[in-house]
């Protein structure tokens, strides 16, 4: 990877719709040499895929919270296909500490989170924070 391809993912992270010929200007090349690169990356798995960033507020889900949950080992083979197929599980991470998983989720109400939270006290003990204000939201690495 060298300087151009980088400054082409971070300009993609910025905006993933950028046309073709605006790119090109951006890292002086033609569309069709910029175009070969992306596939490039995209081929190296550098590039995983292009997302749209959501207001969920305005979609209804108004409670956002980390769930810290302790999990056994033996518990995984239950547990993964469980949570990957929880639509309000924006998250999950195995970390290290008190807990062994950090689920990040969102939900309309408390209700919904706490019936989730009920759900996941069946594979052990959890402890949640509720986010009040996110000053840094999800941001991608700048390269």
């Amino acid at each position: 990877m060298d300087k151009v391809d980088s400054m082409l993912i971070n300009l993609l992270q910025e905006n993933a719709r950028y046309p073709l010929k605006q790119l090109a200007s951006k890292v002086f090349l033609s569309a069709p040499a910029v175009s070969s690169r992306i596939d490039k990356l995209e081929k190296r798995g550098i590039i995983t895929g292009y997302n749209t960033t959501l207001d969920i507020q305005k979609l209804g889900y108004h409670i956002t919270a980390f769930i810290s949950l302790e999990l056994t080992a033996k518990q995984k083979d239950e547990f993964y296909p469980f949570v990957r197929d929880c639509p309000n599980v924006l998250e999950c991470n195995c970390v290290t500490g008190d807990y062994s998983m950090l689920i990040k989720v969102a939900f309309p109400s408390t209700q919904e989170l706490d019936m989730f939270i009920g759900h996941l006290q069946g594979f052990g003990n959890t402890s949640t924070q509720i986010v009040f204000s996110t000053p840094v939201p999800h941001r991608e690495i700048r390269i």
